[in-house]
C-alpha cells in the first residue's frame, strides 16, 4: 500500500479514506488482482458479438493496461470462440487466460485444448434457481461439481469453484455445499456471486467473512449492477478480505452490466491506496475499441470514461480547469489519459468568454462586447439546449465585433 489520498498533479481524493480510524476497520488483503470477463460476460450483453479479431484485439489491450486475469471465453458456446481463446492463450500475454466451464469434463478438456491457466467452473446455488429452473438440490450440485473440480486440478488449472446466484441462496444450501466440496474435491478459489445485483455492501462483506471462514480458500466476487451498486459492492468485498474481483470493460454484461473495470481500478488505486501498476493511461484506448466493436456507447457522464467528465461550462472557476485541475476535479485528466475542456452555454461566465477568445486565438474583442457576446452565448445555449460548438462561439463574436 504506498498510495496516499493527495499526490501533487495526479489525484487529490478524500483525505479520510486514509484516517486510521477508518483504515484500522479494514481487512484489506496484501494485493488484489481483476478478473476481467469482458469477452464472456461482456459479450453477453444483448446484441453484441465479438468476432475473433475483436476479442484479440481487447485482449492484447487488457494485457497492455496490466489485467491479471482475463476470462477469454466459453469454448463450449461454438467453434471460433473455442479458435479465439486458443489464439489469446498462444500470443504469450502477461495476463493469465481463464475459460467459462460448466460442471462437465468436457468442458475442461476444452480448456486444455485451448491452452487455458485456469477455469471458473459454474454450478447453481441460488434457491430460486434451483427450485424452478433446474428442480435441483444442493447434493445434485455438489455430485456434478466435485469430480470436475478436482479433475480441473489434476490436469494444472487453477480452479475457481463459481456457484452463481450465491446472494440468493439459502443458507443452509450454501454452507452445506461449501463443506461437502472442501471434504472432497477443494478448489483453488471461491466466487461469491451477485447475480441480480441484488445485494448491500454490508450483505457481500457478511458473506465474504462468512465463505472464506467455512473454507478458508480466497475469495473472489462477481457483481452485477442492477442496482447501481456493482462496483461499490465489489470494493466492500475487498474491504474485507476478497482477493479477487471480477469486471468487465465499460461496464458491459447482461441486463444493467457487470462492475466497471475502469471503476474498480481507480477505486483500488486511489481510494484504497493499492500499487497497482494498472495504465490508467491506456484507459480511454479500450474504452473506445469496446465501445467500437459492441456498437454501445459510452454515456458522456460515464465515471472514468465519460467524455464529459472534465469539462466545465460554469464559469465559477474555469481558470483551474486548465492551470490547477485537482481544484475542480479529483483526479487530474491526464492521469486516465484526457484532457480538461472549457465549453460555453448557459452557464458560462466573462471568464469563459475570455478563456475560449484566448484558446481560440481571437483577438480584437474590445472588454465592453465580453459582455455582449456572453449574453448571446448564454441566448444560444438555452435555445439550443446543448453547449455551443467553436463555430458557433466564432459566428456570435463575428457579429458582434465586425
Amino acid at each position: 500500500m504506498a498510495k496516499n489520498y493527495h499526490q501533487d498533479g495526479k489525484w487529490w481524493v478524500s483525505p479520510y479514506n486514509y484516517i486510521d480510524e477508518v483504515r484500522e476497520k479494514l481487512a484489506l488483503p496484501p494485493s488484489v488482482q481483476i478478473h476481467d470477463a469482458t469477452l464472456r460476460d461482456g459479450e453477453q450483453t444483448p446484441g453484441v458479438v465479438f468476432t475473433k479479431d475483436d476479442k484479440i484485439a481487447i485482449a492484447s489491450k487488457l494485457n497492455e493496461i496490466g489485467v491479471e486475469r482475463i476470462e477469454a471465453g466459453m469454448p463450449a458456446v461454438s467453434q471460433p470462440d473455442a479458435e479465439a481463446i486458443r489464439e489469446i492463450s498462444s500470443l504469450g500475454l502477461s495476463s493469465k487466460i481463464f475459460t467459462f466451464a460448466r460442471a462437465m469434463r468436457q468442458d475442461i478438456d476444452m480448456a486444455l485444448e485451448c491452452g487455458a491457466d485456469g477455469v471458473v467452473i459454474e454450478v447453481p446455488i441460488g434457491y430460486p434457481k434451483l427450485v424452478t429452473q433446474f428442480g435441483w438440490t444442493w447434493e445434485d450440485v455438489f455430485k456434478k461439481s466435485k469430480d470436475v473440480i478436482n479433475y480441473a486440478r489434476e490436469n494444472g488449472l487453477y480452479a475457481v469453484f463459481f456457484p452463481y446466484d450465491t446472494t440468493r441462496a439459502r443458507a443452509e444450501d450454501l454452507e452445506n455445499l461449501c463443506r461437502a466440496v472442501m471434504n472432497e474435491s477443494p478448489p483453488d478459489s471461491i466466487g461469491i456471486v451477485d447475480t441480480m445485483g441484488c445485494a448491500t455492501p454490508e450483505a457481500i462483506k457478511y458473506m465474504v467473512r462468512w465463505v472464506k471462514e467455512m473454507t478458508g480458500l480466497p475469495i473472489e466476487i462477481h457483481t452485477h449492477n442492477d442496482f447501481g451498486m456493482g462496483v461499490a459492492t465489489e470494493l466492500a468485498a475487498v474491504t474485507v478480505g476478497a482477493e479477487v474481483v471480477h469486471s468487465c470493460a465499460n461496464g458491459l454484461g447482461e441486463r444493467t452490466g457487470n462492475a466497471a473495470m475502469e471503476e474498480l481500478m481507480l477505486g483500488l488505486d486511489l481510494l484504497y491506496g493499492y500499487d497497482t501498476g494498472y495504465r490508467l493511461d491506456k484507459l480511454p484506448e479500450l474504452a473506445d475499441l469496446v465501445s467500437q466493436v459492441s456498437n454501445i456507447p459510452i454515456a458522456r457522464n460515464k465515471p472514468v470514461l465519460g467524455h464529459g467528465n472534465f469539462i466545465r461550462e460554469s464559469g465559477i472557476g474555469i481558470q483551474y480547469v486548465m492551470n490547477d485541475p485537482l481544484v475542480m476535479f479529483g483526479t487530474h485528466p491526464a492521469l486516465t489519459g484526457r484532457a480538461g475542456q472549457v465549453v460555453l452555454g448557459k452557464k458560462s461566465g466573462k471568464a469563459s468568454i475570455q478563456y475560449k477568445l484566448g484558446e481560440l486565438n481571437v483577438g480584437g474583442v474590445e472588454d465592453h462586447q465580453i459582455g455582449e457576446i456572453l449574453g448571446a452565448v448564454k441566448e444560444k445555449g438555452i435555445s439550443k439546449k446543448d453547449i455551443l460548438s467553436d463555430a458557433e462561439f466564432l459566428e456570435i463574436v463575428s457579429s458582434i465585433t465586425s
